[in-house]
C-alpha cells in the first residue's frame, strides 16, 4: 500500500474521494478511435497555431482564446472541426504567442467546464488555461549544449529525494530564490554557522541524482500560485493537474506560463553543470480531481478504471486510478516522459503507485525512454493503495519486477526489516534490536536477486527473489511518506538515549548505502 501516515490519508481521501458513475459502459471504451499522431494539443508557428483535440464520443467542441491566464472573456470562440480518429481541429492563422486558450466539450447535450487541452505544455496562474508559447524561447543561454553528467551504469546511482520548496525554504538557508527553481543556481550560500546549503550541499553529499518530489502543475486547491507566499500552504504535489507543464508556485511569476519553463530548466541546468542528474516523480496513476480532472473535462471517463457498477475504481486511495492498458492513456504516458526527457533534459523518473500501471505500458516507457538515451533510469512503488480492477498478474507490482525491462521497485522488505513497519509505530526493525529480521536484511543487502544464503520462508514480506538484477532494487529505510528514520526510532525506542539511536541511524544508512540495490536517502536523513 501506499505508506501515507494514518491522519494525511484520512485528510487527502475526504479531500479528493467521489463515487460518481461513468455514463458510458466500460466495453464502449475499447472501440474509441487511436491517434496515430504525436501532434496532439497545441503545436504553434508564427504563421499559425495548430489546436487537436482527441475526444471522440463527444457531441461538439470548441476552443477559447483568451487575453490573460485568469479573468476576463473571451476575445474568440472557435469552433472545432471533427476530423478522423477521434480528433478535433482547428488553424489559427496568425502569430497568437502569448495568448491564452481553454477547451470545451459538449457531452450527453451539456456543454462541460472549460479547461486547458491535457498537452498543453505551457499554463497561466493556477493551471487553469494553456497557453500559447514557443518553447525555444524558454531555453536559458548554453541550454543546447546542457550535458547529462557521466554515468557508468545504474549500479553507481545514489539517489537523494528532496522537496523543491524544502530545499531553500529555511529562513537560515543562506539562499535569495527561496522556495523556488531558481535556488537551484545558487552557489556559494553558506548558513549562519557557516557551513554549505544549497547546491555546494548537494556536492559534497556525493549523491549521484536529485530525485525531485512532484513538480508538475498540481491542484490549485492546495497551493494557491497566485499568492504561495502569503498563504504559505504546503503539498507534496501528489494531486496531478497538468502533466506537461511545471508548477507555478515554485517561479518567480507564476502568471508567466513562459517563466515556469525557463526556471524548471535552469535549474535543470544547473544540476548539470555540478555533476548531478535529475529525476522527476511522476504521477499518472491518478489525477487530483476525478470529474473535475482535465481529463474528464475533455473526454469524459475514459482516463479512468471502472468498477462494473459504473463508479471509479479508487487503487490509488484518491478517489481514481488511471486506465493506462487503454491505448490512448498508454500513448498518453508515454509521450509525456519522453517530452521531459527530450524538452527538460530529465535523467529518469520515479512512477507513484507504479502497482497501478499495467506491464506493458512501463515496458514500453522504459523502451521510448532509452531510446532516448539507455543511461535515463526509471524506478516506482510496486504497489498500490487499494484493488484495482486489473488483474494482479498484469500489474506493475514489486512481485511482477522480473516481467520489466530495466525497471526497479522498492524494497519495502529491507525498509521495514531495517526499522520495523511502517504502519505499527512502536514495531522495531534490526537496527532497533528486534530479533527474527536477519533474513529479511540478507535479501535486502543481495538487492532482492536469488542468493543460496537466504532463507526466503524467513524474508518479511516477499517470499521469492523479484529483482533479475541488483539494479531493479530501490535500497531504502525512509522518503517522504510516513515517520522519517529518526522520528521512528524515538517513537519505537522511547527507553534508548540520544546517542544509541544516533548509531541505530547511522547503522541503518550505512547498509542502505553498502547493499547490492541503488540506495536512496531522503533529504535531511
Amino acid at each position: 500500500m501506499r505508506n501515507y501516515t494514518l491522519l494525511f490519508s484520512l485528510l487527502f481521501m475526504l479531500s479528493c474521494h467521489t463515487t460518481q458513475k461513468t455514463a458510458v459502459p466500460v466495453s464502449q471504451y475499447d472501440t474509441y478511435p487511436v491517434y496515430e499522431g504525436t501532434d496532439l494539443g497545441m503545436q504553434y508557428a508564427p504563421s499559425a497555431t495548430v489546436f487537436k483535440l482527441w475526444s471522440p464520443a463527444v457531441e461538439a467542441a470548441r476552443l477559447m482564446l483568451y487575453e490573460k491566464g485568469d479573468g476576463g472573456t473571451p476575445l474568440e470562440v472557435i469552433t472545432l472541426k471533427k476530423q478522423k480518429q477521434g480528433i478535433w481541429e482547428t488553424t489559427l492563422s496568425g502569430d497568437h504567442k502569448g495568448k491564452f486558450y481553454t477547451v470545451q466539450v459538449k457531452s450527453e447535450g451539456k456543454w462541460l467546464e472549460e479547461s486547458p487541452d491535457p498537452y498543453a505544455k505551457a499554463v497561466g496562474v493556477n493551471g487553469k488555461r494553456g497557453m500559447i508559447i514557443d518553447l525555444s524561447t524558454t531555453n536559458p543561454a548554453g541550454w543546447n549544449n546542457d550535458q547529462r553528467p557521466p554515468q557508468k551504469s545504474f549500479n553507481d546511482i545514489i539517489l537523494y529525494e528532496l522537496h523543491v520548496r524544502d530545499f531553500s525554504a529555511n529562513p537560515n538557508s543562506g539562499m535569495k530564490n527561496t522556495g523556488k527553481y531558481l535556488a537551484f543556481t545558487e552557489s556559494g550560500t553558506k548558513n549562519s554557522k557557516g557551513m554549505s546549503t544549497g547546491i555546494d550541499h548537494l556536492k559534497e553529499l556525493g549523491i549521484t541524482h536529485v530525485h525531485l518530489l512532484p513538480a508538475f502543475d498540481f491542484r490549485y486547491t492546495s497551493v494557491d500560485e497566485s499568492k504561495p507566499e502569503s498563504e504559505r500552504k504546503y503539498n507534496w504535489g501528489y494531486d496531478p493537474d497538468n502533466y506537461n507543464a511545471p508548477e507555478g508556485s515554485y517561479a518567480t511569476d507564476a502568471f508567466d506560463g513562459a517563466v515556469r519553463i525557463r526556471e524548471f530548466k535552469q535549474m535543470v541546468q544547473s544540476l548539470h553543470n555540478n555533476g548531478i542528474r535529475v529525476v522527476m516523480d511522476v504521477v499518472y496513476n491518478h489525477t487530483g480531481s476525478t470529474t473535475e480532472s482535465v481529463f474528464n473535462r475533455v473526454t469524459p471517463g475514459y482516463f479512468y478504471r471502472q468498477n462494473p457498477d459504473g463508479s471509479f475504481s479508487n487503487a490509488s486511495a484518491c478517489g481514481n486510478e488511471t486506465a493506462s492498458e487503454r491505448a490512448m492513456v498508454r500513448k498518453y504516458i508515454v509521450e509525456s516522459v519522453v517530452y521531459w526527457a527530450k524538452e527538460y533534459h530529465i535523467d529518469g523518473f520515479r512512477f507513484d503507485l507504479m502497482g497501478i500501471h499495467d506491464i506493458e505500458t512501463m515496458n514500453v516507457v522504459s523502451a521510448a525512454l532509452h531510446a532516448i538515451d539507455p543511461t535515463i533510469f526509471i524506478y516506482g512503488e510496486g504497489w498500490t493503495a487499494g484493488s484495482s480492477p486489473l488483474p494482479d498478474a498484469k500489474r506493475a507490482l514489486k512481485a511482477n519486477t522480473a516481467e520489466l525491462n530495466q525497471v526497479a521497485a522498492f524494497s519495502d522488505d529491507f525498509r521495514d526489516g531495517l526499522k520495523g513497519s511502517v504502519f505499527d509505530h512502536k514495531d522495531r526493525g534490526f537496527i532497533s534490536g528486534k530479533s527474527g529480521m536477519e533474513e529479511s536484511i540478507k535479501f535486502g543487502i543481495v538487492a532482492s536477486t536469488r542468493h543460496p544464503q537466504v532463507d526466503y520462508k524467513k524474508v518479511n514480506y516477499s517470499k521469492a527473489p523479484w529483482a533479475k538484477e541488483p539494479s531493479q532494487t530501490i535500497t531504502y529505510v525512509e522518503c517522504h511518506d510516513n515517520h522519517t528514520l529518526w522520528d521512528k526510532l524515538a517513537i519505537s525506542c522511547e527507553d534508548a538515549s540520544e546517542d544509541e539511536r544516533i548509531k541505530m541511524h547511522k547503522m541503518a544508512l550505512a547498509m542502505v548505502l553498502t547493499s547490492q540495490g541503488v540506495p536512496f536517502i531522503h533529504a535531511g536523513a
